[in-house]
């Protein structure tokens, strides 16, 4: 029988469903016919037989053959992915890269392969063949590889395209909302959130669930209902925790502290915070090790001695179960995640038994959802018991503060003037420099009000950009509010906004989400901040701040004692001026910008933790005692501005 005679026999029992004899056949051929068709035709038999990854295999030597036949490399491609052959699948899409920006199944398969593998930087062109896919998958796809940049107007077309095609669908409803609250569209806000509001009113928390924490705090200031957004994280298995804690270590004599985070540069906010306490642990008593994972190499990369703060480990392409085991070859006792469920975050490493000892602090201000911590590091004020419940880790309260600060590095307020800003020389100031998502609709309502009860007043107002300018100005303009009585401002070179928050009289709080590094850099530059008592761990951070730094009166009751307390030191220019000389005359007594004191206490919870765990004992709630309090001041300025010109 001829080649072409045993590939026609061959086809015609595939026609008839005779799939074993046609495979034997096709055995039989290919001993001399190895040509495109007769592999394409093995490839679909196999399929038929359920031999999947086989058939891959087949369409691939189909497809490889030169002149490429792009068919069936799609087809090869496809069924690798599907089979998790992953190597091969990546290893077709090379060749058919092209077609993949085209097709959404080719797009589908490769960008479910890369985001396994940490590898979203690769993945950006392929967001537009997704948008516009047939199936709802295509489009989740889409939604999954949006960064973190929420001013990229790819990003923004994405999630309006998704929300107006589905405009019923729960994740792209709530993907919307995230990038209208990033440039203050109230209007919109207000009207897709009803729906959102209703359903939580009536029980039921779909619309929750699928909310990133991190944005879901800018709503939501219910902690109880805060631990429910789970974003796309996954539930750990039953006993995995108690797992880890179980597993052999080994203890030495120091304890070794890991710090996990993207942020080790001098210019992001959280080492603005803690670049101090970094250098001020002790050595002799700690070993301590940065975990970078920044998606920026030349960020970490600048001129700067990183020795100061502890030994540097690049985790940056390593996925999360090969960080975990880097940072258990480390022996690290205690690893603490600086990052949460932020920008950024590779918090899922912690579920990979990385430690025998995690904790989460400092970058995110509640409970993180789905990953395995033992302690959330807090203080009385931003965890109090009776929001235990609430929490997933155990709590360590740190005795006045959980915030860390700076008193060497951060720049001291230079003289500026009102002229230089844009300010009315005569009159009261009120001033918010949070940033524009924490600005919800009922504080610009406040800030209303309080501007119509507060006579020759004016509210400076920090905007990031022309678009969230018209939507805030357009709020106030609707409340009745004339355009003369406020003051719009951008962000600017950090040490002039240091300089040019003492030009206000008093800074206005956000809520649900206050103001945090925001908050202590007011309160460093010598501006008073009004807040009040908060209902969730991000609404209670400016609280712990003013009691650290000696001005607990500026923590109000509740939004209308705010809304009262504002007006009435709006009329009492000295009592404003009174509190402003506290601040001055606090900044090196009171404990918020005590470095040293803040190390020390830090140090203690992390001796108790250690203890605990050397014992064999499980996590528990805990409390650092607090050291005396000091009465001389902590820090001599002229000595450390003659060190830092030595530098």
């Amino acid at each position: 029988m001829t080649m072409k005679n045993t590939f026609v026999t061959a086809s015609n029992l595939y026609q008839k469903g005779q799939y074993t004899r046609a495979l034997e056949t096709l055995n039989q051929l290919l001993n001399t016919d190895t040509s495109p068709k007769t592999y394409a035709l093995l490839a679909k038999t196999l399929l038929k037989l359920g031999f999947r990854s086989d058939a891959a295999k087949a369409y691939e030597l189909a497809g490889r053959q030169k002149p490429h036949r792009e068919d069936y490399l799609r087809e090869a491609l496809l069924l690798h992915a599907e089979c998790g052959n992953e190597d091969q699948a990546l290893s077709i899409g090379s060749l058919i890269l092209p077609l993949a920006f085209k097709d959404p199944e080719l797009a589908y398969a490769l960008v479910r392969i890369f985001l396994g593998r940490q590898q979203k930087e690769l993945l950006t062109g392929f967001k537009t063949v997704l948008v516009d896919g047939p199936e709802l998958r295509h489009r989740l796809m889409a939604a999954k590889l949006l960064t973190d940049d929420l001013y990229d107007e790819s990003n923004r077309h994405i999630v309006a395209t998704l929300f107006k095609n589905h405009p019923d669908n729960i994740v792209f409803r709530t993907l919307y909302l995230i990038f209208a609250r990033e440039v203050s569209d109230l209007a919109t806000v207000d009207k897709h959130m009803a729906p959102v509001k209703a359903a939580i009113a009536a029980g039921n928390f779909d619309h929750v669930t699928p909310d990133n924490p991190f944005f879901h705090l800018h709503w939501c200031g219910d902690e109880a209902i805060n631990k429910l957004a789970f974003h796309d994280t996954v539930p750990l298995p039953a006993g995995h925790a108690e797992a880890r804690r179980r597993a052999p270590h080994a203890w030495s004599d120091k304890i070794r502290i890991g710090y996990l985070s993207a942020d080790f540069w001098p210019g992001h906010a959280t080492m603005k915070l803690m670049q101090r306490i970094l250098e001020l642990h002790d050595r002799s008593r700690f070993e301590i090790t940065l975990f970078d994972h920044s998606p920026l190499a030349s960020q970490r990369e600048q001129e700067f001695d990183y020795s100061r703060w502890g030994r540097m480990i690049d985790i940056r392409g390593l996925s999360d179960q090969a960080a975990a085991e880097a940072i258990r070859a480390q022996g690290i006792d205690i690893l603490v995640d600086l990052k949460g469920h932020t920008k950024d975050s590779r918090a899922r490493i912690l579920n990979h038994m990385a430690a025998p000892i995690q904790v989460a602090w400092l970058g995110f201000p509640g409970t993180a959802v789905n990953i395995d911590l033992d302690y959330i590091i807090g203080d009385a004020y931003v965890l109090p018991d009776h929001s235990k419940p609430h929490f997933h880790e155990k709590f360590c309260r740190l005795p006045e503060c959980y915030q860390p600060n700076d008193p060497i590095y951060r720049p001291k307020p230079r003289p500026t003037t009102r002229a230089q800003h844009g300010l009315p020389e005569d009159a009261f100031v009120f001033a918010s420099f949070n940033g524009n998502r924490k600005i919800t609709s009922q504080m610009v309502d406040v800030w209303c009000n309080i501007l119509k009860r507060s006579k020759n007043s004016v509210l400076w107002l920090l905007c990031n950009g022309p678009r969230a300018e018209a939507n805030l100005w357009a709020r106030l303009e609707a409340r009745g509010v004339n355009r003369k009585r406020v003051v719009f401002t951008t962000r600017i070179r950090y040490e002039d906004h240091i300089d040019r928050q003492q030009l206000a009289d008093l800074g206005l709080d956000t809520f649900p989400v206050n103001g945090h590094t925001t908050t202590s850099e007011q309160l460093w530059g010598g501006l008073p901040v009004l807040t009040m008592k908060g209902t969730n761990f991000a609404s209670r951070v400016s609280e712990s701040l003013l009691n650290a730094i000696g001005v607990p009166e500026l923590v109000a009751a509740d939004v209308q004692a705010y809304e009262d307390m504002a007006v009435e030191l709006a009329g009492q220019p000295e009592r404003v001026a009174k509190f402003k000389e506290t601040l001055v005359a606090n900044r090196y007594v009171m404990p918020l910008f005590d470095a040293e004191r803040f190390t020390s206490h830090l140090e203690t919870a992390y001796d108790m933790m250690a203890a605990r765990a050397r014992q064999g004992l499980q996590p528990d709630h805990m409390d650092v005692a607090a050291l005396p309090r000091r009465t001389e001041p902590f820090h001599d300025e002229s000595a450390n501005a003659a060190a830092i010109a030595a530098e």
